[in-house]
């Protein structure tokens, strides 16, 4: 119930824009997003890579209303993917399609994101999946654009019913995918409502990428979690496997289990780590709260331990 009051207030941006004003939580916030800027983005990532790990990086912001929007956030793309190069970072663009302009037309958002796809060069760029009205459409706009280019990969959610059979259909042509259990708010008609089924769930589809058939057509799975016991038994089914530690990976969002990072280092296993930025924080940032009792616990303790030293 909880979660799911937080993912009803996800989708509320005038809250963000209230809370926003309050000093207490631009500092919380910014245990999840690097910043509004693209410097604080690229200080963020520099960092991260500084310690030994891989990066990703996306530019918060869905759903725009205009051509201009869609070409500003395409803009962006861009000009980090160039300063990135400039910096020697290995940084991946992470992208949702209707930050891009899908709900103003497919070719627009295809023409937007061939554009990052062309500045990218051999850098592979991630197709975000969001809600599950845009599941079809972006899975065809992956096939679309995988027909040209090399360094695009997509995104599948676990939480969601069809997953499996859009894995299926899609691992033979040695996709490369991000495995996330899903943060959007859907119904039972469409995803496991209970953790415990989305858990087993993503353990079943993650199978599904380290077999035989999916690794013989050349799959490159991230594995996108933090669940310590997930993580543990996907290293241990790669490692039985025989699998190269360059033929799969992890991933992890900036801010969420830092704590894990050394240890899976020690591993000897590829991790990547996600740096979102951008003035669009609040629906990505309520998601976060919602995903693990965790977040939450460290925004009311931080905001208690705020509002005492306002007392004193």
């Amino acid at each position: 119930m909880l979660r799911d009051a937080l993912l009803r207030l996800s989708t509320r941006p005038a809250i963000g824009r209230g809370l926003a004003r309050f000093p207490l939580t631009r500092s919380v916030v910014r245990r999840f997003v690097a910043g509004e800027s693209a410097a604080d983005a690229l200080a963020a990532l520099e960092a991260l890579e500084g310690a030994g790990l891989l990066t990703a990086v996306t530019y918060l912001g869905e759903n725009v209303t205009s051509r201009e929007q869609a070409a500003a956030a395409a803009d962006v793309y861009c000009e980090l993917v160039d300063e990135m190069r400039r910096r020697g970072l290995r940084t991946t663009p992470s992208l949702k399609l209707t930050h891009l302009g899908l709900d103003l037309g497919e070719d627009l958002a295809v023409e937007h994101v061939q554009r990052v796809l062309a500045r990218a060069r051999d850098t592979l760029v991630w197709l975000d999946m969001e809600a599950s009205p845009y599941v079809d459409r972006t899975l065809a706009m992956y096939r679309r654009l995988r027909r040209r280019w090399s360094n695009v990969a997509c995104v599948l959610q676990a939480y969601l019913y069809r997953t499996e059979a859009d894995l299926r259909e899609l691992v033979a042509g040695g996709l490369r995918v991000r495995l996330c259990k899903g943060a959007y708010r859907e119904p039972p008609q469409r995803a496991y409502p209970r953790k415990a089924d989305v858990d087993r769930q993503y353990a079943r589809l993650a199978g599904m990428l380290l077999s035989r058939e999916a690794q013989a057509a050349g799959a490159y799975p991230a594995f996108a979690t933090h669940d310590e016991r997930l993580i543990r038994v996907i290293a241990d089914q790669a490692r039985d496997i025989g699998l190269p530690a360059e033929r799969f990976e992890f991933q992890m969002l900036h801010g969420v289990r830092p704590d894990l990072h050394r240890a899976l280092r020690g591993r000897g296993v590829r991790l990547r780590v996600l740096v979102p930025f951008g003035e669009d924080w609040y629906g990505y940032f309520v998601r976060r709260l919602a995903e693990r009792p965790a977040n939450l616990l460290f925004f009311l303790t931080q905001a208690t331990r705020g509002r005492a030293a306002a007392d004193r």
